[in-house]
């Protein structure tokens, strides 16, 4: 067994524990943030941990109505912007917190006059020390480099903030399901996408809403782990220029879970089909035309989860079944620190 896959596995108690640490901090978190509600909020990440944060910030545009934007991180290290962000979140999310990039953004913003929270896995790490609040994401030491459970832990920890800052117990009461929901998903038979894809260069990846942030984290799996061209596009944005693509065969995964986004991902399903598309569609047991199973997450906000869950697994064994070490990327690191 791949550490990847090890870990992905891992990754429902690691939420468990999670959830219960960090219940009453951020209680009082989403109590202060009530008291000051920010005008906007910016995040601050890279790659894995920026996919979380748009995870974040579509959730948190939903519910509160603020704008959320993601800061290019060289607008402080290379062009020295001059941030005023009063009255503004500046949520940095990272897996070490330790990039000098993401240090330096942190910094300018709390000094710029924004209210500056760190989602974090590594304890006292530099992002943390600069940042006005830290979550801790407790997700556990992570030593494949390709990042699975503190992906997730992240998910969770925006959601479970998010359902305490609005005062939302319909999602608290489906964060304390979320576990046993997660280990249903790492249960699931996603065979039919191995076999598929073990031959395949290049694919689309489609998501809707927050789902955009997990199809975008699978292009990435996709890249890393198993050398695959994948890209990742929004269900309205894929019939504009990425449609110039499609050929007979190509491949397409589409992540459909249960929701309001749901009905017009099956219709774009259909329709690649219908122009040659060979289409991997992902849905619940009551899509009777899925390829994939996704586990009910229980909650719009939660689907997200329970999709990358059942995809890590798959990723996990597709990496092997084209020969790749999905622990041991060529070219990357654990950490990567950049300016």
């Amino acid at each position: 067994m791949s550490l990847m896959l090890d870990e992905a596995r891992n990754a429902p108690e690691r939420i468990r524990g999670q959830l219960l640490r960090n219940a009453d901090a951020l209680a009082e978190l989403g109590e202060r943030l009530r008291r000051e509600p920010p005008t906007a909020a910016v995040t601050v990440a890279r790659g894995s941990s920026d996919h979380a944060a748009s995870y974040f910030a579509y959730l948190c545009m939903k519910s509160r109505g603020i704008p959320v934007a993601s800061l290019p991180l060289s607008l402080t290290t290379l062009a020295r912007a001059p941030w005023r962000l009063e009255g503004q979140l500046a949520l940095a999310v990272s897996q070490s917190g330790q990039s000098p990039d993401l240090v330096a953004t942190q910094r300018a913003l709390g000094e710029a006059g924004a209210y500056t929270l760190a989602m974090v896995n590594t304890p006292e790490s530099p992002l943390g020390a600069v940042s006005d609040s830290e979550v801790p994401l407790y997700a556990g030491d992570e030593r494949s480099v390709a990042a699975t459970k503190s992906y997730l832990a992240t998910l969770a920890a925006a959601a479970q903030l998010l359902s305490h800052w609005n005062r939302d117990r319909e999602l608290l009461a489906a964060l304390e399901d979320l576990p046993v929901r997660l280990s249903r998903a790492v249960e699931q038979d996603w065979a039919t996408a191995v076999e598929a894809l073990t031959g395949s260069d290049r694919l689309l990846v489609i998501g809707r809403g927050a789902g955009l942030a997990v199809a975008q984290e699978a292009a990435l799996k996709f890249k890393e782990t198993c050398a695959i061209q994948a890209e990742a596009f929004s269900g309205a944005e894929v019939r504009h220029g990425p449609m110039a693509l499609i050929g007979p065969g190509y491949l397409v995964l589409v992540f459909a879970p249960p929701g309001p986004e749901q009905a017009g991902l099956l219709e774009l399903a259909e329709w690649l089909e219908s122009i040659g598309a060979r289409v991997l569609l992902a849905a619940d047991e009551r899509v009777a035309r899925r390829r994939l199973t996704l586990v009910d997450a229980g909650h719009d906000a939660l689907q997200p989860l329970s999709v990358i869950q059942s995809f890590y697994v798959m990723a996990a064994d597709l990496a092997v079944a084209r020969g790749s070490d999905p622990d041991r990327p060529r070219h990357l690191n654990k950490v990567t620190c950049t300016l």
